[in-house]
């Protein structure tokens, strides 16, 4: 079954390949881009209060929006390098953190659990 990332995935590669950018994709590359794209996301919340961040004006709320395209696609490009699937990734993350953090015991709370034993 093709997802929608997958599909991004591939029309990331095909515009990579078009501009022969391939050779600037590394691993590395895309990870210091990526953690760029997240600094300029940041950088539109930096100095809202938490009642302005929760109301996003029209202005801000479009620069929010181009911002998480960035790092979608940064984020599903470098996946696609490296061969990690994010569909399978996130969900075995979040099967992970079920796992971590049982509702009864962390209900409401900001602590952190333990690792899992393996």
């Amino acid at each position: 079954m093709t997802t929608e990332l997958d599909r991004l995935a591939v029309r990331l590669r095909e515009f990579a390949r078009a501009r022969d950018w391939e050779q600037f994709h590394t691993p590395k590359n895309l990870a210091m881009a990526l953690a760029g794209e997240v600094g300029e996301l940041v950088a539109e919340f930096q100095w809202l209060t938490p009642a302005q961040a929760d109301h996003l004006d029209p202005e801000t709320l479009a620069r929010v929006r181009a911002e998480l395209g960035d790092v979608l696609l940064y984020l599903v490009r470098l996946a696609d390098t490296v061969g990690i699937d994010l569909s399978e990734a996130a969900n075995a993350k979040l099967d992970e953190n079920e796992r971590r953090y049982d509702p009864a015991s962390y209900r409401g709370s900001t602590r952190k659990a333990p690792p899992l034993t393996p």
